[in-house]
């Protein structure tokens, strides 16, 4: 029959039984094992962690506009939500059907002026000793998948002049790249709606009942810190909302001064360049750098009046978000130093591509939210206000 310790054996100060030890360290030795599974498994995984996260961006997005109406129209959650589900998709199935033509058109004819002016700029390049080789990859690499190279042009050479009938062999890879480059392009299409797709519905499921989804994870936690789980949790969301309109706020004004500047200055596709400067907005630092090239390239048809105007609008339009707009919607909502942000842009990028760049913001917020309530306010003891 074993022995249990005695009351002396686990007194404070008297030495811990071989079999605490023991147990101690097998427990320690699980968890780190368990914490390198759930770190590997969340690496691999990291495309998908995303997606629902920006599922749960698009829920905060609904609960938010429900949660605004409800100060209007005295109705249910349900309902609420109901009323702006319908109205979003009115709205976008109207701006599809009244616009779309417009945008479409105008989208076509800024890709074929982008690769124009892109030429544009590699001859000049080329003509002031600049290599710009790396800028034909593609050709080079579509050349290379044609199957002749110098080996097929002089095989070609070889062969006897007149009409002769092409083989099977070239029909099948002839018939191979076009299907494989149409299931390429199938692909992405098929896989940026589901992407879509999955946002949309996870965004619904979780808006419908946001505090199920709250309170389960909340089960998770132990009892005695729940309440101070909740609260910053509460605060996750909060902090969530506020960015997100105060963002798509912003974006909206980026898209109407940069359409309207171009168009009084007459720069070609000003829609089509005011609605991705818009978009891109919600990546910070990287997305207007990338919306300024695209305006200087498009803009390099109208000449050099037309550089100048097109530059003045874009920086115009970048003082007026990054020293009036930015601070004063977002100033509820967060607040990080812009190299500290661009620093996490390069860092999330790096590990998870371009997923990363775009939800570098909300991600940021999330963890200063817990830097600040889970170890500058209960580790250290401090103020993090």
């Amino acid at each position: 029959m074993p022995v249990s310790p005695s009351p002396d054996a686990l007194a404070p100060g008297a030495p811990r039984p071989a079999w605490t030890s023991t147990r101690s360290l097998v427990l320690a030795g699980i968890g780190v094992v368990a914490f390198t599974a759930a770190l590997l498994l969340a690496w691999h995984s990291a495309d998908t962690l995303l997606l629902i996260f920006a599922g749960i961006l698009f829920a905060v997005f609904l609960d938010g506009l429900t949660h605004y109406l409800g100060r209007v129209v005295p109705l249910g959650h349900g309902f609420r939500l109901a009323i702006v589900s319908v109205l979003l998709t009115v709205m976008v199935l109207g701006m599809v059907g009244l616009g779309g033509a417009t945008v479409a058109g105008q989208a076509q004819r800024l890709g074929e002026t982008l690769r124009e002016q892109s030429g544009t700029v590699k001859s000049w390049l080329d003509a002031r000793g600049v290599d710009t080789r790396f800028l034909d990859f593609g050709k080079l690499k579509d050349a290379a998948a044609q199957g002749g190279g110098a080996q097929g042009g002089a095989a070609e050479e070889e062969r006897p002049k007149g009409p002769s009938l092409p083989s099977p062999g070239t029909l099948l890879s002839g018939a191979g790249s076009v299907l494989g480059q149409a299931s390429t392009v199938a692909l992405a299409v098929f896989g940026a709606i589901g992407n879509v797709f999955i946002v949309v519905v996870l965004g619904l499921f979780v808006a419908a009942e946001p505090r199920t989804y709250r309170d389960g994870f909340l089960r998770f936690v132990p009892s005695r810190q729940r309440t101070h789980a909740a609260s910053v949790a509460d605060d996750i969301g909060i902090t969530l909302r506020h960015w997100l309109f105060g963002q798509l706020v912003v974006m909206a004004a980026i898209f109407v001064c940069v359409w309207l500047g171009l168009t009084l200055v007459g720069i070609d596709g000003s829609l089509i360049l005011g609605l991705q400067a818009g978009l891109l907005c919600f990546i910070p630092t990287i997305g207007a750098l990338v919306a300024g090239i695209i305006i200087v390239l498009a803009s390099l048809a109208s000449g050099l009046k037309g550089v100048v105007a097109g530059m003045a609008v874009y920086l115009l339009v970048q003082t007026l978000e990054s020293y009036v707009l930015t601070p004063f919607v977002q100033k509820r909502a967060l607040d990080i130093p812009p190299a500290t942000l661009f620093a996490g842009q390069i860092l999330l990028g790096v590990l998870f591509g371009l997923w990363g760049v775009a939800l570098a913001l909300p991600l940021m917020a999330v963890v200063k939210v817990l830097l600040d309530r889970l170890y500058i306010e209960d580790t250290l003891g401090e103020d993090a206000g």
